[in-house]
């Protein structure tokens, strides 16, 4: 200039976060767009990650990122997708009824991210199912078609709990009175698929080399798992998730007179995560007292009052010869048998002129995982000790959870 004023500064670049791609030292380090991950949390400033440092708004920065699920009411964009607290989409209205892909099973309980094992770019490492498949209780060979089911309600009074569908899963028909692919087929007597497998190796180890029962109740008269069916899935757990829960539905033929006998059907949800809390066997489907550990089936009646509970109160036990007959006073009501099938009328023993069947009513499964990991949660329903009186089960209402739970079944309040 004239020495009188300062000249214009032209190109001025003052210390600030590193912007994308524009050639320019922002943050004048010496360092032209370079990618940080401030947080540790596996995601970059430049691959979506939209709170790298602790702030105002964002707290927890490594549970920020675009692997995170969104958490509803907390005023954050958990997922760094430009939103907060936007209501996670259904995608459960239009599956087939009797889909043969196990992926949409996932879909039916409201799993509704799906992801890849190892993404090639750090921000496509987001939370969601990457693979789902149907087995027997040993993770071999392939179940009945007729075994599993999506649908929109079961019987005349129980509908979906999240969406508009929820998996079926049966040792006989997954179908009330009435359903179409598959048909209806009585739980009782039942139907003989004509399959066995071994039961789950690590869980049957765990718990010593038998099949779990209660104090008392006579031992299952074969350690096979007759007619069953089970539903592996693989999932990522979201960046900022500690545990998760499931809605379950247990049904079983049994009730009321196979009763803490040689068959107790058996319903099992093997969670394999590297997290702590979760049960030395596996077994999330279970009823945790403090001092035992009660697995879902009809004997949940010897447990606690208020896990089995859709069903007729009355004599039970009545036709295992070894095992005294006892009263069960625990069952809330049976609304919820009406049109499942599991309310036709027997014809014999303690149930006669009573509804075939019994079930738990609606209960909350937990089960905890480490953040951002890869875990697999395998789903199974079988007989034991024969063919026939078969068990059911819905699931439905997946839901991530940002604490750590107690795993296992939870009575409603």
């Amino acid at each position: 200039g004239d020495g009188a004023s300062w000249s214009p500064c032209l190109g001025e670049v003052l210390p600030g976060n590193e912007d994308c791609a524009n050639n320019i030292d922002d943050n004048c380090d010496g360092m032209i767009d370079e990618d940080i991950d401030a947080d540790g949390d596996g995601f970059f400033a430049c691959g979506g990650d939209c709170c790298d440092t602790k702030g105002a708004i964002c707290q927890d920065p490594e549970r920020v990122n675009p692997g995170a699920y969104e958490v509803p009411g907390n005023e954050v964009d958990d997922d760094c997708d430009g939103e907060e607290d936007e209501v996670e989409p259904t995608c459960d209205a239009n599956l087939q009824t009797d889909a043969a892909l196990a992926v949409e099973y996932a879909r039916a309980m409201d799993l509704c991210q799906f992801t890849v094992e190892a993404p090639k770019k750090p921000e496509d490492w987001i939370w969601g199912v990457i693979d789902a498949r149907f087995s027997l209780a040993d993770g071999q060979g392939t179940p009945k078609s007729v075994a599993r089911a999506i649908r929109p309600s079961f019987g005349d009074s129980i509908v979906a709990q999240g969406g508009a569908a929820m998996t079926v899963l049966s040792s006989g028909h997954a179908a009330a009175t009435g359903d179409v692919k598959p048909a209806y087929a009585g739980f009782q007597p039942g139907v003989d698929h004509g399959l066995s497998s071994p039961p789950p190796a690590d869980w049957f180890a765990a718990n010593g080399g038998a099949l779990p029962n209660p104090m008392g109740c006579p031992a299952p008269a074969v350690e096979t798992a007759n007619d069953p069916v089970m539903l592996t899935l693989r999932v990522r757990a979201p960046t900022n998730a500690s545990s998760f829960s499931v809605d379950m539905f247990f049904f079983s033929a049994e009730y009321p007179e196979w009763v803490c006998s040689i068959y107790n059907d058996f319903f099992v949800a093997l969670i394999d995560s590297d997290a702590p809390g979760n049960p030395e066997d596996l077994n999330i489907a279970i009823y945790d007292d403090g001092v035992d550990h009660w697995p879902v089936g009809v004997n949940l009646v010897k447990s606690v009052e208020g896990l089995f509970t859709a069903c007729q109160n009355g004599v039970v036990g009545c036709l295992e010869k070894d095992i005294p007959e006892s009263q069960y006073g625990g069952c809330a009501g049976a609304g919820a048998l009406v049109g499942t099938g599991f309310d036709a009328l027997d014809t014999g023993g303690c149930g006669d002129g009573k509804y075939v069947g019994g079930g738990t009513g609606w209960l909350k499964m937990r089960g905890n995982v480490v953040p951002g990991e890869v875990f697999e949660l395998r789903l199974a329903i079988w007989d034991s000790g024969g063919h026939i009186f078969d068990s059911l089960v819905l699931l439905d209402g997946w839901e991530w959870s940002v604490e750590a739970a107690k795993p296992g079944l939870e009575p409603p309040e």
